[in-house]
């Protein structure tokens, strides 16, 4: 009972250190992004974005350096400190006009520090519960929590100054306080040998790793562009509500992969129907805002029930020392797909051409979605390889 009891503790603080910071990085990150926007257009907004996630895919491989080295207690507070200074460092850059190159090194390093912490706290709550419900709990927490901050941001000044400036900064950097505090009772130890697997040297199988890329590439660009997108299509008032429904689909996640995993059906069949689900709701996007409300509700529900969803194969597929690690190449394949994603999205088409887009994706992901169906279930299929086998 007493260790119910601290195992809820232990959980719940993580959930809230977890908050504090998402809520503080989707704030600052939001207005770093529309300044980026009023300054250079969607292609200076999509290039921090695909600096961003390309941030995240460097990630991985510094999180397995670094989990060989440092303990939990030493990576989460090691990266909460460097994140820290380069939060302030990257929007006081753009505040002061300088090239967009160097803001997207900047943004580039502090994503990499950002997400090495994050793999650190995604393999603490695993070190607890390592269950798919906790965390999916935990990502479904983390996407509303960023949803609201990207909320609260779209509601500031276009030009904040003053007040308003020192309150943005204070909250994007100091919320990462309480994930330095709650370094303190990290479970996590250094990876003190080398485990390979068939695959290679990673503790998860590449070819998850790389259904995972696949789905985010298809899939993810208009969401993960939601704030730029719904500001050229509707106007900057439309982000806030955007945000909100994000949020609501967030917190039905959980119950969606309840209700999915009881049909049983393969890994990257689910994921494929996450993809549709992110997808569906852009392709009316442009011709009212309300149906962009209605694309991120969906794209909140999907994207964080993808996450949890991939995030508990991986852990439960892991070495127990090597759940950071695999943790972060998950992470990192999920922003490969994405990065590629942003960064194509505003070359193909314009804002307006957006339901073209996400209707041949849609399409991609249904057919792909139909052949892994068929791949898995049909009894003929079976029946044929075992003749030929």
């Amino acid at each position: 009972m007493n260790g119910g009891r601290h195992r809820a503790g232990r959980l719940r603080e993580l959930l809230i250190s977890g908050v504090a910071d998402s809520f503080g990085m989707a704030l600052g990150w939001t207005v770093l992004v529309l300044l980026a926007l009023s300054r250079g257009g969607l292609a200076e907004a999509a290039l921090y974005n695909a600096a961003m996630l390309l941030g995240v895919v460097l990630s991985a491989p510094v999180t397995g350096w670094l989990t060989h080295r440092y303990s939990g207690r030493h990576l989460l507070r090691g990266a909460a400190g460097i994140e820290m200074l380069l939060r302030v460092g990257a929007l006081a850059g753009l505040l002061a006009g300088l090239p967009s190159g160097l803001i997207a090194v900047a943004v580039v390093l502090m994503h990499i520090a950002a997400w090495v912490g994050f793999a650190a706290m995604r393999a603490e709550v695993a070190a607890v519960d390592a269950g798919p419900r906790s965390m999916t709990r935990y990502a479904l927490a983390i996407a509303a929590v960023e949803a609201a901050g990207t909320g609260v941001a779209a509601l500031l000044p276009n030009s904040p100054t003053g007040g308003t400036l020192i309150a943005i900064y204070l909250v994007y950097a100091g919320s990462l306080l309480p994930t330095i505090r709650s370094a303190r009772r990290a479970r996590t130890a250094p990876r003190r040998t080398r485990r390979r697997t068939r695959g290679g040297s990673l503790a998860v199988s590449p070819r998850l790793l790389a259904a995972g890329g696949v789905v985010m590439l298809v899939a993810s660009g208009p969401t993960l562009l939601a704030v730029p997108l719904t500001t050229e299509l509707h106007g900057r008032h439309w982000v806030a509500g955007a945000a909100v429904a994000f949020s609501l689909g967030c917190l039905l996640a959980t119950v969606a992969v309840h209700a999915i995993g009881t049909m049983r059906l393969p890994a990257v069949l689910r994921w494929s129907l996450w993809g549709l689900g992110m997808l569906v709701g852009w392709i009316t996007a442009p011709y009212h805002a309300i149906s962009v409300i209605a694309a991120q509700f969906l794209a909140g529900l999907s994207q964080t029930a993808f996450e949890g969803d991939m995030d508990a194969q991986v852990a439960a597929k892991a070495p127990p020392d090597a759940v950071t690690t695999a943790l972060a190449y998950s992470a990192s394949s999920r922003a490969l797909g994405g990065s590629i994603a942003v960064k194509l999205l505003p070359v193909m088409v314009l804002a307006q051409g957006i339901d073209k887009a996400v209707s041949t994706m849609s399409l991609l992901l249904g057919v792909a979605a139909l052949l892994l169906w068929a791949l898995t279930s049909m009894p003929w299929i079976h029946r044929g390889r075992v003749a030929t086998g």
